[in-house]
């Protein structure tokens, strides 16, 4: 075998699953003799066979890709369970696996993959409302993810803004996200990460029904401050005027762009200078290109 087969039999070699036991599989799904390509590939040594040392690298990939995933979701652990992510996790990484230098990007199909397989595949005994949950925490969590080390760009304080002119273009800072969920499932990875606080070695026990949350339109902020990552709850009218700004607006096409039935003009000028001053003190603006 050249250069190239053996890094190509080791690849597929590391990534075929491992077996309920956590044991590398003699046969990978596609047929493979994966004792065969460890005697071709690894030589063995006084303490292990080719394929020892072999389930040796099969093993660490998956453990700690999965461990990754479970870092990066909780949450979704705490919803559906150990047993259950842990399946998912699995079928997560055979459609989507590693491409990156980091593990930081190994979760961010995972928004996406999800909704295919809330009813079927891996989540298939979740129950409709679990499931969107779950689909919501996912959202919430890889948000998290992105804000933590997204773009920032220079800040336009209030002061500026009284520099930019009557009607100023801006646009939010790059890392902010805007989530609308169908519930508010940032109380609840709020919760769990308090209990966890004191000891987070504790193993993630399943949320029980009786505490998940109820279905409530639920508008997110997730922003970045000092090098920590917040969920800030908004009104609808909030969330309908950053939306406009997010990816740059005049100030008065973001107001504009806002369902105010049921506003008197005063009301909606407080909410208007209350909202600016607030999210400019946060560092949320920034000019537009």
């Amino acid at each position: 075998m050249n250069l190239d087969q053996i890094q190509r039999a080791m690849f597929h070699a590391v990534r075929t699953p491992l077996t309920p036991n956590d044991d590398m599989r003699q046969v990978a799904p596609d047929g493979t003799s994966l004792i065969e390509t460890a005697e071709t590939i690894i030589k063995p040594n006084n303490r292990l066979t080719s394929f020892e040392r072999l389930e040796l690298y099969n093993r660490q990939y998956w453990w700690r890709t999965i461990s990754s995933l479970a870092d990066d979701f909780e949450g979704l652990r705490a919803l559906i369970g150990e047993k259950q992510f842990h399946a998912l996790a699995i079928a997560y990484l055979n459609d989507n696996p590693s491409k990156s230098f980091t593990l930081r990007n190994l979760g961010s199909k995972m928004v996406t993959w999800l909704p295919a397989h809330v009813e079927t595949g891996a989540l298939a005994r979740l129950s409709r409302g679990l499931g969107s949950i779950a689909l919501d925490m996912v959202k919430l969590e890889w948000s998290e993810v992105e804000v933590f080390d997204g773009e920032s760009r220079p800040k336009v304080t209030m002061e500026d803004l009284a520099k930019l002119g009557d009607d100023p273009t801006l646009r939010l800072q790059p890392y902010i996200r805007l989530l609308e969920l169908k519930h508010p499932v940032h109380d609840l990875l709020l919760r769990l990460r308090e209990r966890r606080r004191d000891d987070d070695s504790k193993p993630i026990r399943r949320i029980a029904t009786r505490h998940l949350p109820k279905a409530k339109r639920t508008y997110i902020a997730v922003h970045r401050l000092d090098d920590s990552v917040y969920f800030k709850e908004l009104d609808r009218a909030a969330f309908e005027m950053l939306t406009a700004l997010q990816p740059g607006s005049t100030v008065s096409a973001a107001i504009d762009a806002v369902n105010w039935k049921g506003y008197s003009e005063e009301r909606i000028a407080a909410t208007v200078r209350e909202n600016f001053a607030n999210w400019a003190s946060l560092g949320w603006f920034c000019q537009a290109d």
